[in-house]
């Protein structure tokens, strides 16, 4: 019985935790959250994660078509341009497998998705989800600019 008790502290201790990755200069960050459209044929993709409670303690990875864009946590998001007229593949990983979305860009036009924690058999996978543009810009003005690539999957 006490094992059981020491287990359950602990792993409450390992949940409980805020995951953390590293961020940009908030210049940076401040700049992108002016929402400029971008230009040359390109679209701009931002991939945000605002969750607090559930799976706080996780870090997840993300790419745009194969690349890695970077390890997400709590409070941060990343800004990619893409080219424009195109489809563009959107990854996370998952408690077993990868979770994709499938973005047709316009040129000029910005893009919003949401990476969200579920609840998994094992550990919390992630899930994408293309938001609304004017829900997709309040959302990323609460959070901090990480800084790309990292991936643990790769």
């Amino acid at each position: 019985m006490k094992n059981k008790a020491i287990i359950c502290s602990t792993l409450l201790l390992v949940l409980s935790g805020c995951a953390s990755v590293p961020t940009a200069e908030p210049a940076k960050s401040n700049q992108l959250k002016q929402f400029e459209a971008p230009e040359n044929g390109s679209a701009g993709v931002y991939v945000y994660r605002t969750d607090s409670a559930v799976g706080a303690a996780l870090k997840k990875d993300v790419f745009i078509d194969g690349d890695c864009l970077g390890e997400t946590a709590p409070g941060v998001f990343f800004y990619q341009e893409v080219e424009g007229g195109k489809e563009h593949i959107l990854s996370t990983e998952s408690e077993f497998s990868a979770n994709d979305i499938t973005l047709l860009t316009e040129e000029g036009r910005l893009y919003f998705v949401n990476q969200y924690i579920k609840m998994g058999v094992f550990v919390g996978g992630a899930g994408l989800e293309l938001v609304d543009e004017k829900v997709g810009k309040a959302e990323v003005k609460k959070v901090d600019l990480a800084i790309k690539g990292n991936c643990t999957s790769n």
